[in-house]
């Protein structure tokens, strides 16, 4: 199934966990079934239910392929503690689900659950505070020359080409008159710019649902851009926030394996499992996910950018939300990323766990240290695995400093001091670098990209072999046979007819004349 697409907003892992549970009920299938020499009607057994929601969730955008059996049969336990699902007999409350062939059927109640709604007071006193304090980061003091008439963020473009000739005038009549900026200016511009970008990135028209503008501390994002190694690294003034120098090394030793720089480490067998079940103790003990408790909204919502086609605006909103993170925690995740990214693709790595492959035991050991809620929610395990997953491959991009935004806030302060703007919010503000992404398209239209594409490179494959002078000609033949039975449309398209494929290898016509004609004798009779 795919995602019917859950908008951005808040509670959206309690709308993931609806849509699953609705679709659950309506497409598992439901038969008659024999327990016990008695017959039960419109039911379905536990392997049953693990086969199709295993299937359910490995198509769904929201948590992709790389779903484990083991993670479904944690999910289908959950619906039993839930109440989407109850034993033949009517049990349930418990988590006593297995992949065999115990029997299971649907209540009548709902499954769905209600998000979990405020007080009207404090909904109206909560957006009034947001207000007020948006209000208070958008307004930089003492530099107000105008009244502000508006407090929208968008500019048309004849009024940007107006403001622009209004500032190219006043340059020539004030070009010494530039103002001191404070610290905490400068601070105020970061967040701003930060937010407008990250707002224009996922495309929806405000951010209060899903952050607080008070969860982003400036500090921390000019922190994490100037601070950082050769390799993009954050590196740390105070030590004490730093990992501990044995997980350092535990890391750097699997990291490297088996080409790791110390060699004091003893080698015996199980040593990378213990190395390694050591650095996850570490992790697993730390009293907080890398991307904090208050980012868990943010980062969910992103959880729905996830998908192929919108690859470059998930890669994108990730680099900038990851730029909130408190320095140590950045370190933290870039480390492990690294680590476990290296380790998922070195073909050395000795077999660290009996039943999984390397790169599922890093997503399964490390998904909750890097997300998951302050308060339990059942989908947490799925999200998190699927985050981590894409910040494996894609680490290197996400966790990079992006110039653009040091760019813009640059040109910001600029205009600032200049006194082109004394209100970000009056939408007088420094044009920021231009941000745009292609039409987005269906799954339908990409799945027929694909296959489109796939065959272009197929055919271009088939015309190299056609081309290729230096291959013998029995060689060639030989190629072809066995591209015509693995690509027989490809091929028939390319060779219409027997004579255009006879016209490559210059053959004669099949059927050969024979060499010797013989006349056949005629006989004649022995009587005159």
């Amino acid at each position: 199934m795919e995602s019917r697409g859950v908008p951005p907003g808040p509670y959206r892992a309690t709308k993931l966990w609806n849509e699953v549970t609705t679709s659950f009920r309506a497409g598992m299938p439901l038969r008659k079934h024999r327990q016990h020499f008695k017959k039960y009607g419109n039911c379905f057994t536990a392997g049953e239910a693990v086969d199709w929601l295993y299937d359910l969730l490995r198509n769904n955008s929201n948590f992709g392929p790389e779903v484990t059996r083991q993670q479904t049969i944690q999910l289908l336990r959950k619906f039993l503690k839930n109440h989407v699902i109850e034993d033949i007999k009517g049990r349930w409350g418990s988590e006593n689900v297995d992949d065999n062939n115990q029997l299971f059927r649907f209540p009548a109640t709902s499954p769905l659950k209600t998000p979990p709604r405020r007080h009207p007071e404090l909904r109206r006193n909560n957006i009034e505070n947001f207000s007020k304090d948006k209000d208070s980061i958008f307004k930089l003091r003492n530099l107000s020359r105008r009244t502000p008439k508006k407090h929208g963020l968008h500019l048309s473009q004849e009024k940007a080409e107006k403001i622009k000739h209004e500032i190219i005038n006043e340059d020539q009549e004030n070009a010494a008159d530039n103002r001191e900026l404070s610290q905490e200016d400068v601070e105020e511009v970061w967040k701003y710019v930060i937010l407008i970008y990250l707002q224009t990135i996922l495309g929806v028209p405000s951010l209060e649902e899903v952050i607080n503008p008070k969860q982003v501390i400036p500090q921390y994002i000019m922190y994490n851009m100037a601070n950082t190694s050769k390799h993009g690294v954050v590196i740390l003034q105070n030590k004490s926030d730093d990992l501990p120098h044995w997980v350092l090394s535990a890391m750097k030793c699997l990291a490297n394996w088996p080409r790791s720089n110390d060699m004091n480490n003893p080698t015996y067998v199980g040593f990378e499992r213990d190395v390694f079940r050591t650095i996850a103790d570490y992790f697993l003990d730390l009293p907080e996910p890398l991307l904090t408790f208050e980012y868990y909204e943010l980062f969910v919502n992103i959880l729905g950018l996830l998908q192929p086609h919108l690859e470059r605006v998930a890669i994108d909103a990730l680099q900038l939300c990851c730029l909130l993170l408190p320095p140590p925690n950045r370190r933290k995740l870039q480390l492990l990323m690294r680590m476990i990214s290296r380790m998922s693709q070195n073909v050395d790595m000795p077999k660290l766990h009996d039943a999984m492959g390397t790169r599922s035991l890093m997503i399964h050991t490390f998904s909750r240290c890097v997300l998951c809620c302050a308060e339990e929610v059942d989908l947490d395990e799925l999200l998190a695995g699927r985050l981590v997953s894409f910040l494996m491959d894609h680490h290197q991009e996400i966790l990079q400093v992006p110039s653009y935004l040091q760019t813009a806030v640059e040109k910001h302060l600029d205009y600032l001091k200049k006194g082109h703007i004394e209100n970000p919010g009056d939408g007088l503000f420094a044009p920021l670098p231009t941000y745009s992404y292609c039409k987005q398209i269906s799954a339908q239209e990409f799945d027929e990209q694909k296959v489109s594409t796939s065959q272009a490179a197929i055919a271009e494959l088939l015309e190299n072999i056609i081309k290729n002078r230096s291959l013998p000609l029995k060689e060639k033949r030989k190629k072809l046979k066995q591209f015509q039975k693995e690509y027989p449309l490809i091929y028939q398209k390319r060779f219409p007819t027997t004579e255009s494929e006879a016209a490559l290898f210059g053959d004669k016509p099949t059927i050969k004349q024979p060499m010797l004609i013989l006349r056949k004798p005629k006989f004649r009779s022995l009587r005159y």
